[in-house]
This record gives C-alpha cells, sequence and structure tokens, in this order.
C-alpha cells in the first residue's frame, strides 16, 4: 500500500482507541505526520512504507521533540529493505520503535503488548528470569534435567535466569516445558531517561537564518529556553518555568498561514501554546489557536508573563480564523 493510505490507516486506528488526533502534517521537511494523545500518552507518529528510510537527522529531532513533549516517539511501517515487519515484533532505527499496524491494534485496541523484538541475527524474546527460576523450582526441574530438554549447556539455562535474551524457538520450547510464559511484554511508549533529556539543552541557534536568529534571540532575552528545530514544521519549541509553545517565524506568506494552521492543531493536541511570530504582517491576528505578532512588536514584551498576558487577550475562540 502506499504511505499515504498507510497513514490514513493509522490515524483511523488511533481514533478507534479513542486517541485525539493532530491534523496530517503535509509541510516538508517533516520530522513526523501527526502527534496523537490519550490521557497521559502523547505520540509523536511517523509513518514510512520503509522504516530503512527514517534518516539519522531526523530521527534525532523526533528524540528530541518527544522529550520536550513528554512523549514518545514511533515509526509505524510495512517492511524493511529486506522483508516485512513481523506482527507482533518491535524493531529499533536509531533507538525509536518501529512497529507495524497490526501490531499498533494490539497495543493500543486490544492492549496486548509486543512480546518480540528484532535485533542482528533474528527475532528475540526478552526473557522474565526471575519467573523461569521460580516456575522451575517449583515443578522441581533441575538445571541439570532443564539443559537436556533443551539442549544446551547448565550455564546457558542460568544465562537465562539471569536475564539473558533468547531466540524465539527457545523462549517458546521453556514456555512449552514450563507450561508458563515467560516472556516480558515489551512497551513501545520507550520514555527517554534523565540523563538523555539532561543533554537536551536550548540550541545555540547557529543553524537558523537570520529572521529566525532574531526573532527566537528576542524570546531568550525575555526569559524563553528555545530549542530550535530543522526539520519540524515549526522553527522551535519554546518554554519558561510553567509553559511550552510551538514558535514559528517566517515572512508572510501562504506557507506561513499553512504552517500557522497546523501548529494550532498540534498545540491543541500537546496541550501547548502555539505563536508565530511573523515579519511583513499589517495586523496581529491569529490562526486558529496559534497567535501571529509581529516580529517588531517583541520589542515592546519585557517578559514571558507579558507574553502569555497577549495570549490571554488575543486568543478569543470566538474570532479564531480556521
Amino acid at each position: 500500500m502506499t504511505r499515504e493510505t498507510l497513514l490514513d490507516r493509522v490515524i483511523s486506528l488511533l481514533q478507534k482507541a479513542e486517541f485525539i488526533l493532530s491534523e496530517k502534517c503535509d509541510i516538508r521537511p517533516r520530522s513526523f505526520d501527526l502527534g496523537a494523545r490519550r490521557g497521559k500518552t502523547f505520540l509523536l507518529i511517523k509513518v514510512l512504507s520503509n522504516i530503512e528510510g527514517l534518516g539519522e537527522e531526523t530521527s534525532l529531532e523526533m528524540r528530541r521533540l518527544a522529550v520536550l513533549f513528554s512523549g514518545s516517539p514511533i515509526i509505524i511501517g510495512e517492511h524493511t529493505n529486506d522483508h516485512p515487519l513481523e506482527s507482533g515484533a518491535v524493531y529499533l532505527r536509531y533507538g525509536i520503535p518501529c512497529i507495524n499496524i497490526e501490531t499498533l491494534h494490539d497495543f493500543f485496541v486490544e492492549e496486548v503488548p509486543p512480546l518480540v523484538y528484532a535485533a542482528p541475527g533474528g527475532l528475540y524474546v526478552e526473557i522474565d528470569g526471575d519467573t523461569l527460576k521460580a516456575i522451575r523450582e517449583v515443578k522441581g526441574i533441575s538445571l541439570g534435567d532443564m539443559s537436556k530438554q533443551l539442549g544446551v549447556s547448565r550455564r546457558t539455562i542460568s544465562k537465562y535466569e539471569s536475564g539473558m535474551n533468547a531466540t524465539i524457538e527457545i523462549a517458546l520450547r521453556l514456555e512449552e516445558i514450563l507450561d508458563s510464559p515467560i516472556a516480558r511484554p515489551i512497551n513501545i511508549l520507550i520514555t527517554l531517561d534523565k540523563a538523555r533529556q539532561e543533554q537536551n539543552q536550548p540550541n545555540d541557534l547557529r543553524k537558523a537564518n537570520p529572521l529566525e536568529r532574531d526573532a527566537l534571540s528576542a524570546l531568550m532575552n525575555i526569559g524563553f529556553e528555545v530549542y530550535h528545530t530543522t526539520r519540524a514544521p515549526f522553527n522551535a519549541l519554546s518554554r519558561d518555568d510553567y509553559n511550552k509553545m510551538l514558535t514559528g517565524v517566517s515572512d508572510y506568506t501562504e506557507v506561513m498561514l499553512k504552517k500557522a494552521k497546523f501548529m494550532s492543531s498540534l498545540a491543541s493536541v500537546a496541550g501547548t501554546y502555539s505563536l508565530f511570530i511573523v515579519d511583513g504582517m499589517r495586523h496581529p491576528k491569529q490562526i486558529g489557536n496559534t497567535l501571529l505578532i509581529m516580529r517588531e512588536d517583541l520589542k515592546d514584551i519585557n517578559d514571558t508573563e507579558d507574553l502569555f498576558t497577549i495570549f490571554g487577550e488575543k486568543m478569543d475562540p470566538d474570532k479564531s480564523n480556521n
């Protein structure tokens, strides 16, 4: 199927699973296709027919944004270069879980997590070593007896009980011998650890163009931390101690209006503010939930509280333009 057809199927499935979704992002470049929220779970989703098409730069930005949004990045695909993605299996590309749509359905609709992950050499299962050892001892099966039944060494059985992963064939044979499940479910909702979050520092804006540098530096001067993006459908994610804000910077164009509309949709799902700093706009306005402000007006804003006061004054839902 085409990527667009797969994306539409993903959207339909997530709606069935009672997620709130942003609009599809059809702005290039794009590091993700849509945002989705259900309760406290927030997903940044990218759909690729071939998961090998995920590049390192795009994956880095997805992971970075996932930290900033307190969410999880996930890739939905159909195949690698060599073979289709197996149902119930998780593949990793640059640290991001990649699954097929059947696995997505099982996880979010049926609430059945995957048990298998792909690694060089094949598919593997994470053994719950404590459970394995406890059941073996209750059933009175010695290490020697089990090693004979599996055709492996006693040392290998000890390693499984210490948490060493196993091939699918070995895992199934262990479960058959013990008559009990011993595989750990895989949580595809990865949470990037604290160390990575601490490394996720604001950019120095060296990759920004002059207009971006001017506008984003002005936000930094009034107290925002600014995280510049290169492949997202907005130019930065800015935050103070209490709030996050999607931030766009551009001349006033049709493309800018399109970005502002998508940002409004994403901000509603992600629970953030949305601001577009515009050069060449005659009158400030809003696009949905995105506030448009003229670049020169930033000099009249003294701190982050002033800016959020403007949001409160300007963002009248009855006057929003969609």
